[in-house]
């Protein structure tokens, strides 16, 4: 995600999921440059600006825990950071309620984060392919090692309903992350007229473990 896409998304009511052209989000990412960071006894406010926009992430501090001190520690201002967390709003105002916070030290994260941004975007907009990306570029071998992956799946999930294998193959196609893939998306990559319900009734019986 990133932060012009959170600014846009949109909540039928307070206790509605947040949904960015129509597709569900969950749990949220971005990566940006911490402007300011204004600590307070319960809670500490990072000011993000990823280049398209500036949000607030938050987190609760909890003193009594090491453990918290530790996992929040080391952001300092002027620096990029990885912010997880989920959209949420009070007063008219938006944030990122952040789960984690983590200083991005490797360059490449942020050109990676927006490509991965466009990526998703594109995905939810136009559903997934099922054409190698090695299909029809000059110097690619169809025989790839990401061929090899998806013939292996193919074989060992070929018990398995036509959908349940869409699903299986779309999933292990997309880049290792921490936050998983979306089931509103997986369900407009494979074809299911984003029906998420029909996705997550799927999973729970068959794929249980692949998200």
């Amino acid at each position: 995600m990133t932060v012009a896409q959170l600014v846009k998304a949109k909540q039928a009511h307070a206790d509605a999921e947040w949904t960015i052209d129509e597709v569900e989000i969950g749990q949220v990412t971005i990566v940006g440059q911490v402007v300011s960071i204004q600590s307070q006894t319960t809670n500490c406010v990072y000011w993000i600006d990823d280049g398209s926009g500036r949000i607030e992430a938050r987190h609760w501090v909890d003193s009594s825990s090491e453990e918290d001190s530790g996992k929040w520690g080391g952001i300092e201002e002027n620096k990029y950071v990885r912010v997880t967390g989920t959209l949420k709003t009070f007063g008219n105002k938006r944030y990122i309620n952040a789960t984690h916070i983590r200083a991005s030290t490797d360059p490449h994260e942020v050109y990676f984060h927006i490509l991965e941004a466009i990526n998703v975007t594109l995905m939810a907009d136009r559903g997934f392919s099922s054409v190698p990306l090695s299909a029809g570029v000059s110097g690619l071998d169809p025989a790839s090692a990401y061929a090899g992956q998806s013939s292996k799946i193919s074989d060992q999930y070929s018990h398995l309903p036509a959908l349940q294998q869409q699903i299986v193959r779309f999933i292990a196609a997309q880049p290792q992350s921490d936050e998983g893939v979306h089931v509103s998306i997986i369900a407009r990559a494979t074809g299911s007229n984003g029906d998420a319900q029909k996705i997550r009734s799927c999973a729970s019986v068959k794929c249980s473990g692949y998200y």
